[in-house]
């Protein structure tokens, strides 16, 4: 079967895979059900559509045999260049595994990637899920591989970057020098070779590119397995597509793909999503998670005795202390030298209105007014002096403390 762009079919993948030529395919994409012994479901952000899909079985033995008939014909269909990327999670890795030992051969294994992201949830007693495992596999030893690279880790020196390393008599690691005794450089830097971890932001829900399609994955994610082991023009196939992410990736970076699903709904929506490919960046994978990061934490050191967490996505507030105040969470902001205490006030106030209701704290390092005076600020924020105990007794009271009495703002309950 040729393929001269993107295609979609409906019905079980076994059965449409048996349609396809012989090694024919460059990638395959896996991201089956999972084993998790649930039934997923998600509805749209409009609340217009409803997407559904049973992860149930009644066996291990069942699962595993699901995903031998499957995987056989991938490997059938697959180039001696090609290769597999396999998706899974805790629930099924240990399965998956040895079924993909059995039918490439573990020689072929080439890697298992770590998918991480962060995700919150306090519905599990115990640690929190985040990440999940996507197995490498080859055909054959002479797999299509493009080198990837990222930055160099912020503890790297520059002796590890610039200078040329050789190993000495004893196979231990030294930097080369000339005959002269001078360091040798080592060349163009292109940095650090791709690793097996992956930080790769789970979707946002208020992404465009969410659909509210279940077990959906950045198209991003999607772009890298891609980038890593095909070219333009090559064929990659997703035996279980859902929302037809994988398809939009390949449209993105021109290659040709397959998509495969037993749901109508899930092909409909991949059919749209490929009218209009919407990819999401990543403000995370562009800038590192350094650009959160504010400039100004030395301003929480007035914090110190307390447990908080800070905020860094805020202009507002700085910091949410771990302990709640009347069933509510404690936010906190620091004045900055160059600020008013209403204009202060007024961005605490401004960056926690609307959001389900929380104590405001505000850290006057310099009692300046400004124009308007006490009378501009919002009686929910409550002010207090730069110290630990400051805080902590404004916890305990209803008013604010720390000024004289004609500067004391009111704190509704």
């Amino acid at each position: 079967m040729k393929q001269k762009s993107q295609t979609l079919h409906l019905g079980d993948c076994l059965i449409v895979l048996k349609t396809l030529e012989t090694g024919s395919v460059d990638l395959f994409y896996i991201d089956p059900p999972f084993f998790t012994q649930k039934i997923h479901a998600l509805t749209t952000r409009d609340g217009s559509t409803r997407y559904s899909f049973k992860d149930l079985w009644s066996s291990t033995e069942g699962y595993g045999d699901f995903l031998i008939d499957r995987l056989y014909e991938c490997r059938r269909c697959l180039k001696s260049t090609g290769s597999i990327f396999f998706h899974c999670d805790v629930n099924a890795a240990h399965i998956a595994r040895l079924v993909l030992d059995q039918i490439f051969g573990s020689h072929n294994f080439q890697s298992e990637v770590i998918w991480s992201f962060r995700r919150w949830s306090n519905s599990k007693k115990g640690l929190l899920p985040s990440h999940q495992t996507i197995l490498f596999y080859s055909q054959s030893e002479a797999f299509k591989f493009n080198s990837m690279t990222t930055s160099y880790s912020e503890s790297t020196n520059i002796d590890q970057i610039l200078q040329k390393r050789v190993r000495d008599e004893r196979g231990k690691a030294i930097y080369a020098r000339d005959d002269a005794g001078e360091p040798l450089t080592n060349g163009g830097k292109k940095g650090v070779p791709l690793g097996d971890v992956w930080e790769i932001p789970y979707l946002n829900p208020k992404a465009r590119e969410r659909v509210g399609y279940p077990t959906q994955k950045p198209v991003l994610l999607m772009e890298r397995i891609i980038k890593l082991c095909t070219d333009p023009g090559d064929l990659v196939v997703d035996p279980f597509c859902g929302s037809g992410t994988t398809l939009v990736a390949a449209h993105l970076l021109g290659r040709r793909a397959i998509g495969i699903d037993s749901s109508q709904d899930a092909i409909d929506l991949a059919q749209q999503r490929l009218a209009n490919p919407i990819k999401t960046e990543s403000r995370l994978l562009e800038r590192g998670r350094e650009s959160y990061v504010r400039t100004d934490l030395e301003l929480l050191e007035c914090l110190k005795g307390l447990a908080y967490h800070p905020v860094h996505r805020n202009k507002g507030i700085d910091a949410i202390l771990e302990e709640e105040w009347s069933g509510m969470p404690v936010c906190i902001r620091i004045q900055r030298p160059d600020e008013t205490i209403e204009d202060a006030a007024m961005a605490l106030y401004d960056a926690a209105e609307r959001k389900g209701g929380a104590k405001l704290i505000l850290v006057v390092i310099e009692p300046r007014w400004g124009l308007l005076g006490k009378q501009n600020l919002p009686v929910t924020v409550t002010l207090v002096h730069s110290t630990y105990a400051a805080i902590r007794k404004s916890l305990r009271e209803s008013h604010a403390i720390g000024f004289p009495q004609d500067q004391r703002v009111a704190v509704s309950a």
